[in-house]
């Protein structure tokens, strides 16, 4: 690499010490004397000095940079408890790697707010303001602790197509596409592929994959495509399921606790660890209507029933044994009331992260679900099939990547939370 250091790798006790640096200009201040300019990188930023008198003219003329020109800093270490980090970084040389030659669309450093979908329009610059570093900071430590805490947890790691032939849900809100000579569709879930790896004797499988969904949403806690943290396990049931779901969520609570305290308090957000209470959809119904909520039992939940949830029993909720109409077509039905589900979902801080549940395993049970909700089987047939062979008993999550982000940074939309967001009229950037 060009630069020597990052600016968190330096502090005082390099005193003396010569660095390199390279970045983009946060900041530039002239005085009568010093000028100082604010370089800024992935992990910081740095106050870079020169002094006229005892730094070289040329390097302090080339330190007159507009602000965000990226650039190559050359200098030396001094201490200096009047400093913000206590160094500063004594300018030797001072190179623009790209002269900037377009108007910056807007203040970086948050002294004057952009709109969002501005900000959206030029999400490269965007990315270098404090906040949404910050977010995709911790976005980056939920995937990161997804994937070492299930393969911990012995699971391996899959990967399966995006482009399938019919509606992996069998619903219609599917994009179409051109496959060749033939229509094709985006998937909407992993679900059909991560249960025939399962079959095919991987016991295990975690996944996370890009998903798409053709709703004409334009709602914070919706987009187009988001991303899955998937998982399905063999000779498991609902309760297994939810003991895996609850403690990898605590566990990545636990390590964006630990890892990015420094973007925590950027955001204004005190973290804790969930403690997650199970409920029965029945006695979530119960609690609601006792409430004042208007929701009748068989009734799917709303965002204002999920945050009224929270608000009755805590930010970290498991809602089980929803009515088995509610849910997917590959949910279990239980054995003594087949009206209701071996299904669950996590709501958390008033918000649903994640869903999952125990699986039809035979083809009969699937043919009978499809048929009872009007769906053809025919497009099912390769899936159906597949529980012909041998299908072990089986359960599984998956965990909504921006959705889990935005409830952890407090953001308060989820375009905010996807680097670059598909909604029903974002295509570019």
């Amino acid at each position: 690499m060009i630069k020597s250091h990052y600016t968190n790798q330096i502090d005082a006790s390099m005193d003396g010490k010569e660095v390199i640096l390279a970045g983009w200009v946060n900041e530039i201040r002239e005085t009568s004397k010093i000028t100082f300019l604010i370089l800024r990188d992935m992990e910081g930023t740095a106050q870079v000095i020169g002094k006229r008198g005892a730094t070289p003219d040329d390097v302090i003329t080339k330190m007159a940079l507009p602000k965000e020109s990226v650039v190559l800093v050359k200098g030396i270490v001094s201490a200096n408890k009047e400093s913000r980090d206590g160094y500063e970084i004594v300018a030797r040389d001072v190179i623009d790697l790209n002269p900037v030659s377009r108007i910056i669309p807007f203040e970086v450093t948050g002294k004057v707010p952009a709109e969002m979908d501005v900000r959206l329009d030029n999400r490269h610059i965007d990315l270098r303001r404090k906040e949404p570093s910050a977010i995709f900071n911790i976005e980056s430590t939920i995937i990161d602790s997804f994937v070492r805490i299930t393969s911990k947890n012995g699971f391996r790691h899959i990967r399966t197509p995006s482009i399938i032939e019919d509606a992996s849900e069998g619903g219609a809100e599917v994009f179409k596409l051109k496959y060749f000579e033939r229509d094709a569709f985006l998937a909407q879930s992993p679900q059909l592929y991560k249960q025939l790896a399962v079959i095919g004797g991987i016991e295990k499988v975690a996944m996370i994959m890009p998903v798409f969904r053709a709703e004409k949403s334009n709602t914070v806690s919706h987009l187009n495509e988001i991303t899955q943290m998937d998982i399905e396990m063999a000779f498991a049931d609902a309760d297994d399921a939810i003991t895996m779901l609850v403690s990898t969520v605590r566990g990545i609570v636990e390590m964006i606790i630990e890892r990015n305290s420094a973007d925590l308090e950027t955001l204004g957000i005190k973290l804790s660890l969930p403690e997650a209470k199970i409920i029965t959809y029945a006695d979530a119904v119960r609690k609601l209507s006792e409430s004042g909520h208007k929701i009748e039992m068989g009734e799917d939940f709303s965002r204002e029933h999920e945050l009224a949830i929270s608000g009755i029993f805590g930010d970290a909720v498991i809602v089980r044994d929803y009515p088995t109409k509610v849910r997917a077509f590959y949910s279990m039905p239980k054995k003594e009331n087949p009206e209701i589900s071996e299904s669950f979902d996590y709501i958390y801080k008033g918000v649903e992260i994640s869903s999952g549940a125990k699986r039809i395993n035979d083809a009969d049970g699937l043919i009978k679900a499809l048929q009872s909700r009007g769906i053809e089987t025919a497009p099912f047939e390769f899936y159906i099939n597949a529980f012909r062979c041998g299908a072990p008993p089986h359960s599984g999550w998956s965990i909504g990547l921006e959705r889990f982000t935005m409830q952890i940074t407090g953001a308060k939309n989820i375009r905010e939370c996807s680097m670059f967001p598909r909604d029903r009229k974002r295509l570019v950037p």
